[in-house]
């Protein structure tokens, strides 16, 4: 890839994370000194599994965590501003423009009310598009972008009228409306099947390329990590255990954990084993 490229051209750091701890109210402790940085055209990788912190961390980027947690931070940097201290309208201000988050179920990031067209105009309204004609214009290039199928039909439809696939693209449009450094996706194939999910992964690394944007993408599958992303942060009980390039984690994992991660990938080649026969299942 030349200097000139889309993903080199925004070099620099997109997301800054210094000593992160992450608590609740009623004296759980979910994330505890988590530091990571996520550069400019980078696509870096966050697993573990259920209850291990991931997704406290990717709420805590955006500012989206419920008032009863407890942040504390040496440093929370989003495209270059700190967000730790900033009230709700500050943080409002630089989700979707510097950041924007991509959710796992995307008929509860919809309103089912709303057309689809209609709910990427919203955003593109709220970024100070004014003219509702630039507005479809602009979130019908949106469907394109994320290769909506026939999207000017689809523009018009209800959420309900498309499939699982096909809003989870509306939901990836409505983020990059206002052009984010940053894209935070929590598990955002986990509910897809896997030809669909490989289409927005394929997706999400285009999308990157296009545009230079760092990506922290969430999952519990390694398969997927190890798949799309440049670097991989594995989580553990609220701490990170293990950090590297894909290629480094696939090859030699260190830690326990990552290790029984990457043996329970599927493998292509199922070595032959004895036929069923139907005497075995009768008593």
């Amino acid at each position: 890839m030349t200097a000139d490229s889309p993903r080199s051209a925004g070099s620099g750091t997109v997301l800054d994370v210094a000593a992160l701890t992450i608590g609740y109210r009623n004296g759980s402790t979910a994330v505890e000194d988590v530091s990571f940085t996520v550069g400019a055209g980078e696509i870096v990788g966050m697993i573990g599994e259920s209850g291990s912190g991931k997704s406290s961390v990717a709420m805590a980027t955006l500012g989206l965590l419920p008032d009863s947690a407890r942040v504390e931070a040496e440093r929370l940097d989003v495209a270059g501003t700190d967000i730790l201290d900033l009230s709700e309208r500050e943080l409002c201000a630089i989700r979707g423009s510097s950041a924007a988050m991509v959710f796992q179920e995307p008929m509860t990031a919809l309103n089912p009310l709303i057309r689809i067209g209609e709910q990427i105009s919203e955003t593109l309204r709220v970024h100070g598009e004014r003219d509702r004609r630039v507005r479809r214009a602009r979130a019908l290039e949106l469907l394109r972008l994320v290769r909506m199928p026939d999207p000017e039909r689809r523009i018009d439809h209800y959420p309900h009228q498309l499939s699982g696939g096909q809003r989870q693209r509306v939901v990836i449009a409505i983020a990059m409306a206002a052009h984010p450094r940053l894209l935070v996706a929590d598990e955002p194939t986990t509910a897809l099947d896997v030809t669909v999910q490989a289409d927005v992964l394929d997706l999400i690394r285009d999308l990157r390329d296009a545009t230079g944007m760092g990506v922290l993408f969430i999952s519990h599958d390694l398969g997927v990590i190890t798949e799309l992303c440049d670097r991989v942060l594995v989580m553990l009980r609220g701490r990170v255990v293990e950090e590297g390039p894909a290629a480094s984690i696939l090859a030699a994992p260190n830690h326990p954990y990552t290790q029984a991660l990457l043996e329970s990938i599927p493998r292509a080649s199922i070595p032959p084993r004895t036929p069923l026969r139907t005497a075995d299942f009768v008593r």
